[in-house]
């Protein structure tokens, strides 16, 4: 969770496991969007001497869809180079690093991006584009901050882009929830008889870090013909994100180590909605879920319908969800929220719907403004900047998502339906208010928007 480890095969390749997407009109600059997609979950900040780092035989995108196909119309690859400047070195680095080119950095990565346009239109925005070290300790990255802000590149047409480390800006009690299940602030109340009392939640991937790969760019780069959408209720105003990791279809290890690739790209991993593959699509087709476009997620929707999660929750907690246990129709309403975005009419003035294509992307309204005072719970708390339109980083996907699969918001598409009391009272216990200051989690107020990484050096955990 939201993506980390999420199908069996893409756990034994981390660099390749993207781990959260968030898509958001951005709050210091309206007229841009920021797209995030992040990779290698769970890396422990203390990870030398072979520190972390995106795999040069992987090629990561990020996708827009812009005409309701849930097929890519915008794409932004990603290609990373590594030089090794002294291979007879064990070292990371031989002193401080205080520059990005500092000759101190042994192992040093660069990266390219380009737009493709149409599936075949191609454009290099920037080529040799450093990435920041790993934030090592105060001896090796002494003024880490300053190294990661010189990693934030300006391009053409007020254009950012960041691929480095990063601190995870993701929260969940990883612990517990797969633990049967277990919710600690009502975990008395579990059908298995091992707790007397509610409990706090736990953060599971608190000072942990993973590597970002962070767009910023005029809203009129994503729309269809280039628009610049200003009316919430404008059917061309929402456009859908995800993101892609592909590798060479071959691969020949020899004798010596070396690998040798050859033969087309093929996807290895996938990322639109939070969750989805984690908890939704069942143990044996999550690998084939990683290899299909959003467009076909038609042959997965009935999981979506049906979510065994929806089933397990009044299994787990006997006489909570009486309503819920009852109900036996498809669920309309995570139909909209994960498949087709949300039709004008059910939420009164908001809709992110993209048409009857079902496909698994994070749908975002560039005509919504960034709000003011934001909430932490998005849509469902009358914040229309948040999940599920797009998704910020500090947003609370867990509570949104586990109280939508309870059934929070499915009197709005199917009125006979009563929501249990305890529903909007569900969360994994991480946050103390609806703030983003009431989160576990750091996160900065401008672009690339999360945390600056943790180090080895003073990680808690030492």
């Amino acid at each position: 969770m939201s993506s980390h480890r999420e199908a069996p095969e893409i756990s034994k390749d981390p660099v390749a496991d993207s781990t959260d997407v968030y898509a958001f009109v951005s709050p210091d600059d309206c007229d841009t969007v920021t797209l995030i997609a992040n990779y290698i979950p769970l890396q422990g900040p203390a990870g030398g001497p072979n520190f972390y780092e995106f795999g040069d035989d992987v090629l990561y995108a990020v996708h827009i869809d812009n005409d309701n196909d849930g097929r890519p119309d915008v794409s932004y690859e990603f290609r990373f180079a590594v030089e090794v400047r002294n291979p007879n070195s064990f070292l990371y680095n031989t002193g401080s690093i205080s520059s990005l080119d500092d000759p101190n950095w042994n192992r040093r990565q660069t990266y390219s991006i380009t737009r493709v346009e149409g599936g075949d239109r191609r454009r290099v925005l920037a080529e040799g584009l450093a990435c920041p070290p790993c934030n090592i300790g105060p001896l090796s990255t002494p003024d880490y901050a300053s190294l990661a802000a010189a990693a934030v590149h300006q391009l053409d047409d007020g254009r950012k882009v960041f691929a480095g480390q990063r601190a995870e800006g993701f929260y969940v009690d990883l612990g517990a929830i797969f633990d049967l299940g277990t919710l600690r602030p009502f975990q008395e109340l579990h059908v298995m008889p091992a707790f007397t009392q509610p409990a706090p939640g736990v953060d599971t991937t608190k000072a942990l870090n993973v590597h970002s790969i962070a767009l910023q760019v005029p809203i009129t780069d994503l729309t269809r013909s280039g628009r610049r959408p200003t009316d919430v209720l404008d059917p061309h105003a929402t456009i859908g994100v995800w993101t892609t990791a592909s590798r060479r279809q071959a691969r020949i290890i020899n004798t010596s180590g070396q690998d040798t690739e050859s033969g087309p790209f093929v996807q290895v991993s996938r990322l639109g909605n939070p969750l989805i593959n984690e908890v939704v699509i069942p143990m044996g087709k999550k690998d084939l879920w990683n290899t299909q476009p959003p467009a076909d997620d038609k042959n997965f929707a009935e999981y979506v319908a049906m979510p065994e999660l929806a089933k397990l929750l009044p299994a787990l907690y006997p006489g909570v969800f009486p309503n819920l246990a009852a109900y036996t129709k498809p669920r309309a309403d995570l139909l909209a929220i994960l498949l087709t975005g949300i039709p004008n009419g059910v939420v009164p003035g908001f809709q992110n719907y993209t048409g009857d294509t079902q496909a698994d992307m994070l749908r975002l309204n560039v005509a919504v403004p960034p709000a003011g005072s934001p909430n932490i719970l998005g849509l469902v708390a009358g914040d229309p900047a948040g999940f599920p339109n797009g998704r910020r980083v500090y947003d609370d996907v867990v509570t949104i998502e586990l109280r939508a699969i309870a059934g929070l918001v499915l009197h709005l598409v199917d009125p006979s339906f009563t929501p249990d009391q305890a529903t909007g009272g569900i969360t994994d216990g991480l946050t103390t208010g609806t703030t983003p200051a009431d989160t576990p989690t750091p996160y900065l107020d401008t672009f690339p928007y999360l945390g600056v990484p943790y180090d080895g050096y003073s990680h808690p955990a030492n």
